[in-house]
């Protein structure tokens, strides 16, 4: 199986107050505004996170998105009001460090080991 592309879901009860967590969060708002219930951020070239106003859904979802360096994204996140839990090792693969959306989606920082 060949995959292009990777969208990753995120169902929130409160599509405003999931814009401003997410928007904290990538340090920019929203790159696609789909419809009136749903935004996308652009990541990587081929991966997006989405949120879409869903509260039957909400509050289950976690994503991990690698960066190249998880102290520094801990650090901006945090001065953009979004917390993560501490940073703990992941075996031999690397670090990593969840931030929780106001739903209870997880949002997991990694620092994948080269």
């Amino acid at each position: 199986m060949e995959i292009d592309m990777v969208f990753a879901g995120m169902p929130v009860t409160n599509l405003a107050g999931a814009v401003d967590w997410y928007t904290r969060l990538m340090g920019r708002g929203p790159d696609i505004p789909v419809n009136d219930t749903e935004v996308m951020w652009q990541c990587a070239q081929s991966a997006f996170v989405y949120v879409v106003l869903d509260p039957e859904h909400a509050g289950g979802s976690v994503v991990s998105v690698s960066v190249p360096d998880l102290d520094a994204a801990v650090a901006e996140a945090a001065a953009r009001g979004v917390l993560a839990a501490a940073i703990e090792h992941v075996g031999a693969a690397g670090r990593r460090a969840t931030c929780t959306d106001p739903d209870g989606n997880r949002v997991a920082l990694i620092q994948i080991n080269q």
